[in-house]
């Protein structure tokens, strides 16, 4: 492959996952290289099943491995009540690839990939981010090995958990907080633009009649508590690719962020230091708006590319 950017996909599938794996796979400028599957939305073992039915969906022959099954140092949390008991209700999928399945845990596997390669790697974590942190301490020299990570999560104000943490920070603030003092290029694509994100009605029809994709997503969705059928549907997970693919329709500033592990009320909470208070220097890019109907329209035309 030509002009490709080579990646890892962390993942908890989730419906918002479901369509970013969609628009992830079927874009010519992304090579997956490996599914790292983490606990969050669902437990890992729903999560993985629902990667692996989807691949079998599209019939993709991507290696899995199978990853942290609780965050770091608190017990697990979920979403169920935003995607399903399964995590991924609402479609009839075909059985679940399990020969996809590497032997390996998914930290092994992250190893692997990124010091098998000449070429650097960019990491997607679009879950709670057990896995790259736990990947960070035990194998420090794969960061040279890593182009950029591009996370899904935090938020610049309020929160969807907790008052002012995100669900993907709240899970594992610890693994958050590894991650962001890493030093490695980091970008957040967090929840301010992820709720901007919104497939309306008008969208939804014209994904629906797309193809066999577009009829799966919009069954998904039907069960999908991330917003609503009238208002609009947020695409969290799917800002994570977009920002990969068309980052020109993000406002992006550089910040210092830290993750908040020891307030009894503010655990996970992203502080972004736009202003520079802290006196700390910048760790990350952070997405701090999205062109709404760029963000259709990119999503539109991503679906449409889908077998």
């Amino acid at each position: 492959m030509k002009n490709t950017r080579r990646i890892i996909i962390d993942t908890d599938p989730g419906i918002d996952d479901a369509a970013a794996i969609a628009a992830a796979l079927f874009d010519e400028r992304l090579d997956i290289r490996l599914f790292t599957t983490v606990a969050g939305n669902v437990s890992v073992d729903k999560v993985t099943k629902n990667l692996l039915k989807l691949l079998a969906f599209w019939d993709k022959t991507i290696p899995v491995a199978i990853g942290s099954d609780r965050p770091l140092l608190r017990e697990a949390i979920n979403a169920s009540d935003v995607h399903g008991n399964s995590g991924m209700d609402g479609y009839d999928f075909p059985e679940s690839k399990y020969e996809l399945l590497t032997k390996n845990h998914a930290v092994i596997e992250m190893y692997k990939v990124l010091m098998d390669s000449k070429v650097k790697t960019t990491i997607v974590g679009i879950g709670p981010l057990t896995n790259i942190a736990l990947l960070l301490r035990l194998y420090p020299e794969c960061a040279e090995k890593i182009e950029e990570l591009v996370i899904m999560g935090g938020a610049l104000g309020r929160g969807n958990q907790g008052v002012l943490s995100e669900f993907n920070i709240a899970a594992d603030p610890e693994a958050a907080k590894i991650v962001f003092e890493s030093k490695i290029s980091l970008t957040m694509v967090g929840l301010d633009v992820g709720e901007k994100a919104l497939i309306l009605p008008k969208e939804r029809e014209q994904i629906q009649k797309m193809n066999k994709t577009g009829d799966m997503i919009d069954h998904l969705f039907r069960k999908y508590r991330g917003g609503s059928l009238d208002t609009g549907l947020k695409m969290y997970d799917g800002c994570a690719i977009a920002y990969l693919l068309a980052p020109e329709m993000f406002d992006v500033k550089q910040a210092y962020v830290a993750v908040e592990t020891q307030g009894m009320l503010t655990a996970g909470a992203t502080l972004v230091d736009l202003d520079g208070y802290l006196g700390k220097e910048d760790n990350c890019r952070v997405c701090v708006d999205l062109d709404e109907q760029r963000f259709r329209q990119w999503f539109l035309e991503a679906i449409e590319k889908c077998d």
